[in-house]
């Protein structure tokens, strides 16, 4: 018995390496690096992270996610048809293609894969879309696809919420008024390879009183499939790492509601479609509630009058090292108060071996940092500021 199972672990790992999602997920995740690099160099002439960046934060945590995920999966023995996992893949792959980072949240792709898949199964049509399917629309089979979107859900929650605020891109707009503002984009993607049972195989389940079980052909195969899921959102109006949080917890709360009406759904299979509805509502309601959010708030960073807001920060520079970080102001430098980019580098020029900065944290507390500065270290520190806006006559620039 445990060598089927064996065997069958091995046999679904293999078939990762057969998904195109897998390798269409690196290929992403280097493009969305790349594409930020070229953003970031556009407005500060620098850039925050390299373009390795997105690529290096695509898998460490899906792993450890996705065997979560996994052990779930096979605990709670969620079965569900090739077709779910065949257009799921599609979507992914079209959306991916078209650089929508946003729609590659589960909602969308395994959410339309569930959707597409029902489809299929009541015209009688398999994953081929040649041949009959087995399988029945009244069968148990989409409810646990439910479940597993719940958890998938769930899952984008935490690497929003975990890894999101992890190095966001900063980037300058202009509000409609003209002023130059600064935002921070989180535009990112994770891969999660999760183990799930697939109908036929040389599996049988060994909990015969598992109530979820009522298809006719009742062996399994386990299969290894990677999940690709993308997130993007703008913040403008609060510190990125409360806005991104903030988004992370309400998808899991949205996640947690879907496995409710996925279990509920055993008893009513036909409520596995309005659940669908349901979670994509969910998560245009996450967004627009976050959109009217910024729009409600003033600019968290602009020109202050008391002091330099901190947009960016290089890695490995001298800031860096010295500890500052996004959202604090630097009210003085070397004692000398001052307000604007211009100035602040002016009052690094007055002692070029050392430089010590007043610094109010994102709670308004101050403090006092300070560094000998070396031949070599970065002429600016490493800070990404809010350029300065130049007056030529009445028009400002």
């Amino acid at each position: 018995m445990w060598q089927d199972w064996l065997l069958e672990l091995l046999k679904g790992f293999g078939k990762l390496f057969l998904n195109p999602v897998f390798y269409l997920s690196f290929l992403f995740a280097a493009f969305l690096g790349v594409s930020r690099v070229k953003k970031e160099r556009r407005n500060f002439t620098v850039r925050a992270q390299d373009a390795y960046f997105e690529l290096k934060q695509l898998l460490p945590r899906g792993i450890i996610v996705g065997l979560c995920v996994s052990v779930l999966s096979i605990g709670l023995v969620l079965v569900v048809p090739m077709e779910f996992i065949i257009f799921t893949g599609i979507f992914t792959i079209i959306f991916a293609l078209i650089g929508k980072t946003r729609i590659l949240s589960p909602v969308y792709t395994a959410g339309l894969g569930i959707i597409a898949s029902s489809v299929s199964v009541f015209l009688g049509l398999d994953y081929s879309l040649f041949s009959k399917s087995n399988l029945q629309p009244s069968e148990y089979i989409f409810p646990t696809a439910i479940i597993l979107l719940g958890l998938l859900i769930i899952s984008e929650g935490i690497f929003v919420r975990g890894n999101g605020v992890k190095g966001t891109s900063p980037r300058l707009k202009k509000s409609k008024r003209g002023q130059v503002i600064g935002v921070h984009l989180l535009e990112r993607a994770w891969i999660m390879p999760v183990f799930l049972f697939i109908p036929s195989g040389v599996l049988t389940i060994p909990f015969e009183w598992w109530p979820m079980f009522t298809i006719a052909n009742q062996t399994y195969s386990l299969i290894f499939v990677p999940f690709l899921i993308g997130a993007k959102l703008e913040v403008q109006g609060e510190h990125p790492i409360i806005a991104i949080r903030n988004v992370g917890r309400n998808l899991i709360i949205l996640g947690s509601f879907v496995i409710v009406g996925g279990a509920a759904a055993y008893l009513y299979p036909l409520a596995s479609l309005a659940l669908v509805i349901v979670a994509i509502i969910g998560r245009e309601w996450i967004t627009l509630k976050q959109r009217n959010k910024e729009k409600n708030r003033s600019f968290y960073f602009s020109r202050k009058n008391n002091g330099v807001v901190i947009l960016g920060i290089v890695p490995d520079s001298p800031a860096d090292k010295m500890g500052l970080r996004i959202g604090e102001m630097i009210s003085k430098v070397n004692s000398i108060p001052v307000q604007d980019k211009i100035q602040l580098y002016k009052a690094l020029q007055k002692n070029s071996a050392h430089c010590k900065l007043e610094v109010f944290d994102t709670h308004g507390e101050i403090r006092f940092v300070q560094r000998a500065l070396f031949e070599g270290d970065h002429h600016e520190l490493g800070l990404l500021l809010i350029p300065d806006e130049k007056v030529h006559g009445n028009e400002a620039v």
